[in-house]
């Protein structure tokens, strides 16, 4: 027998166990099912996600970098707040870092951005026909994210696009929030499909414009929402 084979494929075990428990934790967080500020028993948890209790604080020690999870020393986890401040500052520093990478990238595309942009567009449509059920609304996330994603693929700054990676995930609950309890009229398809409109005509200023109103108006619609509906729990 390999020993060291062996040992690696041990080692190899926990991670993925990690990797899936982080997963869970993180879309239950997102989609509410962990409500905010709700403190995270290890104890409780474990037997929820079918992990040990070791494999569990390695994954919160995860969800502690994304800034989902808050650590309070000797008491524990806790599921992070949300609050109109915070989402408020992430979407004035992802208009102004988002509208600028959508500038260079549209200075920058070529005929590859084009059609991945046009592929993107297409793909997100097909899931915009369709989110009824969870499983469709996390179809359309993804596509969601993708679609922003390549607008702004042409962008030549690594680091311009690494920060706004983060400032979307960390938008990601809010926006779910959004979706689910729709407090205000909009349509999401024609959104996005004049974004697209204006960045294949290169019209810059008109696709920043449209950026810059499709980020904010999640704000705003959030902003709409009670305060104790977005702090409660829901159920899936």
């Amino acid at each position: 027998m390999n020993i060291s084979a062996t040992a690696e494929g041990l080692a190899a075990e926990p991670k993925t166990l990690v990797e899936s428990a982080y997963r869970a934790l993180r879309r239950d967080i997102i989609e509410g099912r962990l409500a905010p500020d709700e403190k995270l028993r290890v104890e409780h948890l474990k037997d929820n996600y079918g992990v040990g209790a070791g494999t569990l604080r390695e994954a919160l020690s995860l969800l502690i970098s994304d800034a989902l999870v808050i650590s309070q020393g000797q008491r524990g986890f806790r599921v992070a707040p949300v609050s109109l401040e915070d989402f408020e500052d992430i979407t004035r520093t992802r208009v102004m870092l988002e509208c600028n990478a959508l500038r260079q990238s549209i200075a920058m595309g070529d005929d590859a951005w084009e059609a991945n942009l046009l592929a993107a567009f297409h793909r997100l449509a097909k899931a915009e026909e369709k989110r009824i059920g969870s499983e469709d609304r996390e179809e359309w996330e993804e596509r969601n994210r993708i679609f922003h994603e390549v607008l702004i693929a042409a962008c030549p700054s690594r680091w311009l696009k690494h920060f706004l990676s983060i400032l979307y995930h960390q938008a990601e609950r809010y926006r779910r929030m959004s979706l689910y309890l729709q407090p205000i009229p909009r349509d999401i398809h024609v959104e996005h499909e004049a974004l697209l409109h204006a960045a294949m005509n290169r019209d810059a200023d008109k696709a920043a414009d449209i950026l810059s109103e499709h980020i904010q108006l999640t704000f705003r619609s959030v902003q709409s929402i009670p305060v104790e509906q977005l702090n409660e729990k829901r159920h899936a």
